[in-house]
């Protein structure tokens, strides 16, 4: 089954790069580009693509509104780039529902990596700075805070979902969960579609931030 993947950079250079590499795999293919928000919200529409692949920093309407409106549009699959290892707008941008991001300077095979990964229902954070990430969004919030948001939050989830948070809290994937909690693998990927469900969460990478940040990991 090939991945289809729409690619949004207002650099023509890197679209063109990205597009490149993209195509040179038999399993993945550019269905589409763009040079700015509006457009790629237009071809997202038409096209419904697997994964968008969206530059976070874009003039107009940048990375954080096109994702937002993306996801209302029903298309979640969203890997933000950006150049740089720690972005204001990366926290709202991962609110909005996009599925991770990853730096530009990122290789060939890990950008493959991250595509599949997306388009499998996957979450992606750049290794680099995902210690930075987790870290600052946790210091956002007081230790009282956090304790009324965790009851609050967790209210809706079993037991076992909420063991199922904290896997994924801690970057695990649906075969791992599985085997830490004596699960069959198809289990565990129910279990985390009903978590994201519970929870209105877009994506793995929003319960893995909303994990870290309820302290479950």
């Amino acid at each position: 089954m090939t991945i289809r993947v729409l690619v949004v950079d207002d650099h023509l250079p890197v679209r063109l790069g990205l597009t490149m590499i993209i195509n040179s795999v038999d399993d993945l293919e550019v269905v589409g580009e763009a040079a700015n928000g509006e457009q790629a919200l237009r071809l997202a529409q038409t096209l419904r693509p697997d994964v968008v692949l969206m530059d976070i920093r874009m003039p107009g309407l940048d990375g954080i509104a096109t994702t937002r409106r993306m996801c209302v549009l029903g298309v979640t699959n969203i890997l933000l780039t950006t150049a740089f290892d720690a972005d204001e707008y990366l926290f709202g941008a991962l609110r909005a529902g996009a599925a991770g991001f990853i730096l530009k300077d990122t290789d060939a095979d890990s950008l493959i990596a991250a595509l599949r990964s997306v388009a499998s229902g996957g979450g992606v954070l750049s290794p680099s700075v995902t210690r930075r990430l987790i870290a600052d969004y946790v210091t956002r919030i007081s230790p009282s805070e956090a304790r009324e948001q965790q009851a609050k939050v967790l209210e809706p989830l079993t037991a076992r979902e909420q063991e199922v948070l904290a896997c994924v809290g801690r970057g695990l994937s649906n075969r791992q969960i599985a085997t830490k909690l004596g699960l069959a693998e198809n289990t565990a990927k129910t279990h985390v579609s009903r978590v994201l469900a519970k929870l209105r969460l877009n994506s793995r990478v929003q319960a893995a931030i909303l994990a870290q940040e309820l302290d479950l990991v």
